[in-house]
């Protein structure tokens, strides 16, 4: 699966199997999947178009509650907490398997 994503973050937590790259390193434009946090939310909100494919998932890094309750406004698809990182490959496979297959 290929993802972007807006913020930095360690792509290393990410499995091998997905393809990622950041967008502010240059972007293919064909992401199925786009990361951000709430420092990001605008230049994912201006750029998306460019980084990712017509149908794709906003998957959101949420600091602290304020960051859920700003995001809601947004229509992002799915969160996860900064301190469960870890566990992005579950909610990633969880993703492909609900969206793109």
């Amino acid at each position: 699966m290929k993802i972007v994503t807006f913020n930095e973050f360690d792509e290393s937590l990410i499995d091998d199997k997905h393809d990622v790259e950041h967008y502010h390193s240059g972007s293919d434009g064909d992401a199925v999947v786009a990361i951000i946090d709430i420092n990001t939310i605008f230049d994912f909100e201006e750029n998306k178009s460019n980084a990712c494919e017509d149908k794709f998932v906003s998957l959101a890094i949420i600091e602290d509650d304020s960051d859920y309750e700003a995001f809601k406004n947004f229509g992002i698809d799915a969160w996860i907490k900064a301190d469960d990182l870890g566990e992005i490959n579950a909610l990633l496979n969880l993703i492909e398997k609900r969206s793109f297959s």
